[in-house]
């Protein structure tokens, strides 16, 4: 007779998973939009236990933001830490160029910043964003000019690949793209 024996996962990993399956859902339906059961059922966990750990769904979200920033921030730091391009704003463009590839990860960014209209939301952007723009900021030796293109650019390739653009066949899309990879980081 063979015995399975299951091994109870802790807190904290449940913790990561309910927040990987929150990124995700959230990616689709914004924070009014996605439902705790959706993040629940997608986590292998119960709602109660989505409650318990996080108390509300606004909670859980907010901690998804943080965590989805402050992913792009160890994306940068490391990009630029060992800087491979000799140019640490090519360096950073690209290693974000991993990130936008992932395209629920890069809808829940979008999903974040359009839910800055709730004031709590707002303040966790403002502030998870600021860290990284600060971080730029200080890679870059202060030169602000250079440090705004890096950001407007960033922001134009990730609204191209929100639409999907690259899939289209078609002059203005091509054209938009070829104008943003030419400004590209």
């Amino acid at each position: 007779m063979v015995t399975e024996t299951q091994t109870r996962k802790s807190a904290d990993v449940r913790r990561e998973e309910i927040i990987e399956a929150a990124r995700v859902e959230f990616a689709i339906g914004g924070l009014h939009g996605t439902s705790t059961e959706d993040i629940a059922r997608r986590a292998g966990v119960s709602q109660p236990y989505v409650f318990r750990l996080f108390g509300t769904k606004k909670e859980l979200f907010l901690e998804t933001v943080r965590r989805g920033f402050r992913e792009v921030l160890a994306v940068f730091q490391e990009a630029a830490a060992r800087d491979p391009e000799d140019d640490v704003f090519l360096s950073m463009g690209h290693a974000y160029g991993d990130v936008r590839r992932d395209r629920s990860t890069l809808m829940f960014q979008m999903q974040a910043y359009a839910a800055c209209e709730d004031a709590d939301v707002r303040k966790v952007v403002r502030e998870e964003f600021a860290a990284i723009y600060k971080f730029v900021e200080s890679v870059s030796g202060g030169d602000s000019e250079k440090v705004q293109e890096f950001f407007k650019t960033g922001m134009l390739i990730n609204v191209a690949a929100a639409m999907d653009l690259a899939a289209l066949d078609l002059p203005w899309a091509q054209n938009f793209l070829k104008g943003c990879m030419q400004e590209a980081p």
